[in-house]
């Protein structure tokens, strides 16, 4: 290589090193500021966890010590004390309602259960819980067979939950034959539990009812 060619070589290098810092004094603090975005990002995420930590824990603690009341009434107004958001929240409800239930308060059980089934800041699954709960205490025969018959749908979450109550209402009423029908469907649902499938198989043969051969099977 020429002393020209290593010269220019340098040169070009030269060029291209101020050009470099150049950039980098221009343009250096778009990267510094989203260094530090990321960063101060990363910090808020943490700290809105570990808040987001405190507050379950804090629950938590609030729960057991109310459900470690020996009184009944006790018991429930601490409950009824405990403030909690989100699925906490749903989750003090429904154990809530069961205070009140256990101390002989079903309208306040009712109403606390009515409550959470039309609350849009929880999970969906605990709305269609609370509301299964509240048909369950519901005193009105009438009402409480609406309430899970809408229930039982296909594809609701408590479908077989809601016809197992509705084979029992059946029951009550001296229908054996629409409640064989009910547990018959139940036991040959394919999404049926092993402790749902071993009581509707129970009670058919209570009933005198035979078994379906997937049922049997299963």
């Amino acid at each position: 290589m020429s002393d020209s060619d290593s010269f220019i070589n340098e040169v070009t290098e030269e060029v291209r090193r101020d050009q470099l810092y150049g950039y980098l004094r221009r343009y250096g603090w778009i990267a510094v500021v989203c260094i530090i975005a990321l960063v101060g990002g990363a910090a808020w995420n943490e700290y809105s966890k570990a808040q987001a930590t405190a507050k379950a824990q804090a629950t938590g603690d609030a729960l057991l010590a109310a459900l470690s009341q020996n009184d009944p009434a006790f018991r429930m107004a601490a409950v009824e004390e405990v403030q909690a958001e989100g699925a906490a929240k749903a989750v003090t409800a429904l154990i809530t309602a069961a205070s009140q239930q256990e101390g002989g308060n079903v309208p306040a059980a009712m109403e606390t259960l009515q409550a959470l089934a039309t609350n849009a800041d929880v999970p969906a699954i605990y709305n269609e819980l609370a509301g299964f709960k509240a048909a369950m205490l519901d005193p009105d025969p009438a009402a409480r067979r609406i309430s899970l018959e809408a229930m039982a749908q296909p594809g609701l979450p408590f479908a077989l939950l809601a016809q197992e109550q509705l084979a029992y209402a059946d029951l009550s009423a001296g229908n054996t034959e629409a409640a064989i029908a009910r547990l018959t469907a139940i036991a040959e649902d394919a999404a049926v539990t092993r402790g749902l499938l071993v009581r509707t198989q129970t009670l058919m043969v209570a009933l005198g009812a035979e078994l379906p051969e997937s049922a049997i099977a299963q």
